[in-house]
Order: structure tokens, then C-alpha cells, then sequence
């Protein structure tokens, strides 16, 4: 098991949800410096502290031990094709440009 993966996770969706260290500790009941350790696995976690980190970030635990995005990916990228199929072209101009600035600011903060 790489603990030091396992923490990259768990602090990209910590960013990701606009969470603070000091946010997602209080939400699990640990201190900072613990979840700054477990973050970049220079600790391991309780099975409870996993759980309840878990459910603060609102995510399946499997999301946190293993790396899914290339499963899920293709999934999520034919869904959002069959979207864009029905759309006028007037409407996927402004579906691009809303994506082009959701991406900026996604990219800044994460």
C-alpha cells in the first residue's frame, strides 16, 4: 500500500472541495499535523481516520486507495459527447467558452 499516493488523494480532494487543512482535520477529529503526515504519507491511518476522511470529502473509499480517473475517464468522456451531440452550434460555443474558464479557475486552485 503507498501511503504517500493514498495522501496525494486525499489532498487533491481536500483542495478540490475548497477545504483548508485545518477544515478537513476538525470534520475527522484529528489535528492539522496529523493530516499534514497523512498527506504526505509520512504516517499511516487508522482504518477509522481513513473512513471518516472518506465520508468528509464525500467520496468511496476505493477513490481514495486506488487511482480511478483512466477507468472512469472514458465513461465520463463518452456521456459528455453524447451531451454535445445534441446541441446547437451556438450552444457549443458557449458550453466551450464556460469550459474555458471553469478550467482556469479549476487549475489555480488545484
Amino acid at each position: 500500500m503507498n501511503y504517500y499516493e493514498i495522501g496525494q488523494r486525499i489532498r487533491h480532494l481536500r483542495k478540490a472541495n475548497n477545504l483548508s487543512q485545518e477544515q478537513l482535520a476538525e470534520k475527522v477529529g484529528i489535528s492539522v499535523t496529523h493530516l499534514s503526515h497523512i498527506e504526505t504519507g509520512n504516517t499511516k491511518l487508522s482504518l477509522s481516520v481513513f473512513v471518516s476522511i472518506a465520508k468528509a470529502l464525500s467520496v468511496q473509499t476505493d477513490e481514495l486507495l486506488y487511482d480511478l480517473p483512466d477507468i472512469n475517464n472514458s465513461t465520463l468522456k463518452q456521456e459528455f459527447l453524447s451531451y454535445l451531440d445534441s446541441c446547437s452550434t451556438q450552444e457549443l460555443h458557449i458550453i466551450m467558452d464556460s469550459i474555458k474558464v471553469i478550467l482556469t479557475s479549476l487549475r489555480k486552485y488545484i
